[in-house]
């Protein structure tokens, strides 16, 4: 019995245990299945009040969250790291903060109040490069290519020198032209259809508007589009993502306009729900850094948000940026020797005010509806429509087949008399007194244009400024979803359609004194029985005024529909995404004019044939964190792109003819970058290579090398087909916070962009289209194709131009606590290449007028000719600073900087002249005594500059 009892007794106690136990076993799972939060409120240390969208992460992990419109946030996981950990609060504008906190699950961390302070000088210093990219940007022709205006929200220490240092000297981030990369406003597309590339001048003067963007370099996930390979800037213009506030400033400079004023404010979200932001601007020069380009632009700027409830809110948003500016042109190294790299031919004195013949009038108004739906805690929807309307007008003077009015009109210089192996004594005096006259006037005699008017045998008009016009009216609609899966996975999708009508057409806007003008082709050469010669062969022979269609007129029609798809999952070890697109891209022809060249059929009247483009592409790409400091990041894509508008038709000025065999173009691309971290040091390097296949280009020249026989002289378009390009190479930044306020850095990029095949050519052009002599050994078909077919053109091996290939920078920066700051760099460039003469290098270039290589052609001669000119290479030191101080409730402050400090000249760029362009007339170019008559023209880079903005916030 005592036996029994004790076992009794064991079973009681070892049940006793077991239950135990288990409820201890429980209630340690139950410690480690609870969540730990995270949570907190952000709040402005001046104003208190609520900041909206900031960043709040753990570090070296992947939970985040933003804060709400009442500043609050949560982060809350049964799997947040444990232990010690750095929360970072970031929010633009801001000081960053990196708080210490202790993570326990089943426990929550609230921080309470966190105070972010006001980081002016940042705020200044980026207004300020908006302000910098924005002078460059609406400088002259060629800087419509650069890329630097998509850089200004990167976070990275070589993109901030591309943005700023770099961007004055045409240089190319990985060698891509602007329309390689996507410039987004609230979602909506901005890069014209015509050419692909923005239109940096239709948000000009916008800055302190300007500050909330998202960049992502290359086709790195984004949120809103598949992007492109020069990188994808989306800039949030919405009333309640501004902070509470405003801004007056006043900036003065010696680059394209000399002064600027500027005030904005913002009311952040009032107790009804409602916030709205408005901004005002002038920018304004008599004449820039370059002779006789006057700037006279104002912009304005609205943006209300309406937040209807916690899931809704609509944003309306206008901007309106009407500019005219003077432009200014390459020019020859005759013409710099001789008047100054200052020196632009467009202009000339009328009642003693300068004039510039090639103005350029932009008025296109945008107008978005944005609305922004949270569906729920884990997915948004944000629908867009855009707006665009309104014209872009360039003006020039139109001779009339009349004798070139300009300056540096080539048998105005010295090199024309000296143009013989050996001059004679005569032509010595002509060319001095060439020289002199172009030294001491050298521009356009405005005068003379009115009484050459005045005198006219006919009439009318011999010369009158004409605007080419383009109005376009866009329409753009897009929705975009973002979901979170779960805590690991995020899935992206965009629906994109685009619509654009693009009337087209020349205008008189001063016939100089006299009282019409003659609308035909006054370089034709046949009979004008036939019409050829008319610009609208349904009405021949007008006589236009001040404000009349002439010349040409067309509509051009675009349809664009596009889908993105995007998955990004991110995890502690590593992160990675896919992407996915698809597009379809229609175009069309309209003549309005029937030109009197092509007459037969709907050759320039009516709709030519319809163009339809399906294009795809894919993308991916993985970050690997090696650690917390160190990262390997890997990005790939491959897509198709539809030609541009402007790259589909042969010549849309004048006919609906289509290029021969148009098709996409093929981008593949990779890069490769090493990335380190820490809170002293931070630096990036980075291999990148992209590869282009099938590309179309169009040039549009006059020409003395267009056939056999006394009539060569055309002015054509050059069609070149199935370019084949390669650019690759490295970049890198480095920056080191050596004490909390100095910071050293430096950045590089060493590329190679070259042309990897020989593709094709032919030429097209309305002489194209007739037989002057009666001599069958002319074109019929508006283009060479029929006699002489698609030539090769050796273009393999030579670079693709677009400054310099090769950039370099070391710097520093000192930020005071008493809020002043300076910093300085010295930046190298090297390997810029001029542009090429395509028809020099094509098959053409050997052949006599009887179609046989000239009898004294020399191949190692012809090398020489054929050598692409590299640039001299080149110094720059730029210093930039500011201060700022607190006056009661009111900030006051300057930023400055000087840019090429030490004063060099130096060429940004450049291109050959393709007007002779065959073996003998190039020799006879450089056995001209007194140089080249149509030597290469330059583009040169400003000397000394500065830029000083002023400022008050409140």
């Amino acid at each position: 019995m005592h036996a029994n009892y004790n076992d009794y007794l064991n079973l009681k106690r070892m049940k006793q245990f077991i239950a135990t136990f288990c409820l201890s076993l429980m209630g340690v799972f139950s410690i480690f299945s609870q969540d730990a939060t995270v949570k907190g409120k952000v709040v402005d240390a001046n104003s208190s009040e609520a900041i909206l969208g900031a960043e709040i992460r753990i570090l070296n992990s992947v939970f985040n969250s933003e804060t709400d419109n009442e500043g609050l946030f949560s982060i809350t996981n049964n799997n947040l790291p444990q232990g010690e950990q750095v929360l970072i609060v970031n929010k633009a504008d801001y000081v960053l903060q990196r708080i210490p906190i202790t993570i326990q699950n089943g426990k929550t961390v609230d921080l309470g109040l966190i105070l972010l302070q006001l980081d002016l000088s940042e705020v200044e210093a980026q207004i300020g490069v908006i302000s910098l990219s924005d002078n460059e940007l609406n400088d002259d022709e060629g800087t419509s290519y650069n890329v630097s205006g998509l850089l200004q929200a990167s976070n990275d220490t070589f993109l901030d020198a591309a943005s700023f240092d770099f961007s004055a000297t045409f240089f190319r981030p990985r060698g891509l032209d602007s329309e390689y990369g996507k410039v987004l406003i609230n979602g909506i597309e901005m890069n014209k259809q015509f050419n692909g590339r923005p239109q940096w001048s239709n948000w000009g003067g916008l800055n302190d508007a300007q500050r909330n963007r998202e960049f992502s370099m290359g086709l790195k996930a984004n949120d809103y589009t598949f992007g492109d390979l020069a990188g994808t800037t989306n800039m949030i213009m919405r009333a309640s993502q501004y902070r509470k506030g405003g801004r007056v400033s006043y900036a003065l400079a010696n680059r394209s306009y000399t002064g600027r004023v500027m005030g904005s404010y913002n009311s952040g979200f009032t107790q009804n729900g409602w916030a709205y932001s408005v901004l005002a601007s002038r920018r304004f020069a008599e004449e820039g850094y370059q002779d006789g380009t006057l700037y006279d632009a104002n912009s304005f700027f609205a943006s209300v948000e309406k937040k209807l409830n916690d899931a809704h809110s609509l944003n309306l948003t206008a901007f309106y940026t009407p500019n005219r500016r003077g432009r200014s042109t390459a020019i020859t190294q005759e013409a710099r020797d001789l008047k100054g790299i200052k020196y632009n031919p467009n202009w000339g004195y009328q009642d003693g005010e300068k004039r510039n013949s090639r103005e350029r009038n932009i008025e296109e108004p945008v107008i978005m509806l944005n609305h922004f739906w949270t569906i729920n805690e884990k997915t948004r929807l944000n629908t867009n429509i855009g707006y665009q309307f309104g014209k872009i007008g360039d003006s020039r003077i139109d001779n009339g087949g009349n004798r070139n009015p300009f300056g540096n009109y080539y048998q105005r210089m010295p090199s024309y008399f000296l143009r013989f192996p050996s001059p004679t004594a005569y032509d010595y005096q002509l060319a001095y007194l060439a020289e002199q006259e172009f030294i001491n006037d050298g521009q356009i005699d405005w005068n003379n244009l009115y009484q050459a008017n005045l005198n006219s045998s006919t009439g009318y008009s011999s010369y009158v400024l004409q605007e080419d016009r383009v109005d376009d009216t866009q329409l753009t609609l897009n929705t975009i979803l973002s979901t979170e899966v779960n805590e690991n996975i995020t899935l992206n999708g965009t629906l994109n359609y685009r619509n654009l009508k693009s009337d087209n057409f020349a205008t008189i806007t001063d016939l100089l004194g006299g009282t019409g003008y003659q609308d035909f082709d006054r370089f034709f050469e046949g009979d004008d029985d036939t019409n050829f010669n008319q610009s609208d062969a349904q009405n021949p022979d007008r006589i236009v005024q001040e404000g009349d269609i002439y010349k040409y007129h067309y509509e051009l029609n675009a349809n664009v529909l596009s889908g993105f798809a995007q998955a990004q999952f991110k995890y502690s070890d590593i992160d990675f995404y896919l992407g996915a697109n698809v597009t379809n891209t229609s175009y069309q022809r309209t003549g309005i004019f029937q030109n009197g060249y092509f007459q037969e059929g709907n050759r320039s009247l009516g709709d030519s044939e319809k163009l339809s483009f399906t294009n795809f592409g894919v993308k991916g790409g993985l970050t690997y964190k090696v650690t917390g400091r160190h990262l390997i990041d890997l990005n790939g894509g491959y897509f198709t792109k539809a030609p541009t508008l402007r790259n589909s038709f042969a010549n849309a000025r004048q006919n609906n003819d289509v290029i021969d065999n148009l098709t996409e173009e093929k981008v593949q691309s990779a890069d490769l970058s090493y990335i380190y971290r820490s809170p002293i040091v931070k630096a990036r390097a980075t291999a990148y290579y992209a590869g282009f296949q099938d590309a179309t280009e169009i040039n549009f020249f006059f020409t003395q090398d267009t056939r056999s026989g006394a009539n060569s002289d055309a002015f054509v378009q050059e069609i070149l087909q199935g370019i084949e390009k390669r650019n690759m190479g490295v970049e890198m930044g480095i920056e080191a916070q050596v004490t909390p306020t100095f910071l050293v850095k430096a950045a590089a990029s060493v590329g190679q962009n070259l042309y990897t095949n020989n593709p094709t050519v032919y030429l097209a052009g309305d002489d194209f289209d007739y037989d002057p002599d009666g001599v069958q050994d002319y074109f019929v078909e508006g283009n060479d194709l029929s006699v002489k077919g698609k030539r090769e053109v050796f273009l393999e091996n030579y670079h693709v131009a677009g400054g310099p290939e090769r950039a370099c920078q070391i710097g520093f920066e000192y930020r005071d606590p008493d809020f002043w700051w300076v910093g300085a760099t010295t930046n190298y460039f090297s390997n810029a290449y001029v542009d090429i003469s395509s028809l020099r290098r094509s098959e053409d270039f050997t052949l006599d007028s009887d179609g046989q290589p000239f009898a004294n052609y020399d191949p190692e001669v012809a090398r020489q000719m054929l050598q692409q000119e590299q640039l001299d290479d080149y110094f720059l030191v730029n210093i930039v600073g500011g201060k700022s101080w607190k006056i009661k409730d009111y900030y006051v402050g300057f930023f400055a900087t000087i840019n090429n400090v030490l004063n060099q000249e130096y060429k940004t760029g450049g291109f050959e002249d393709s007007r002779r362009s065959k073996y003998d007339l190039q020799l006879a170019e450089q056995q001209s005594s007194g140089g080249p008559i149509f030597g290469n023209r330059y583009f040169f880079g400003n000397g000394t500059t500065y830029y000083v903005n002023l400022y008050v916030r409140f």
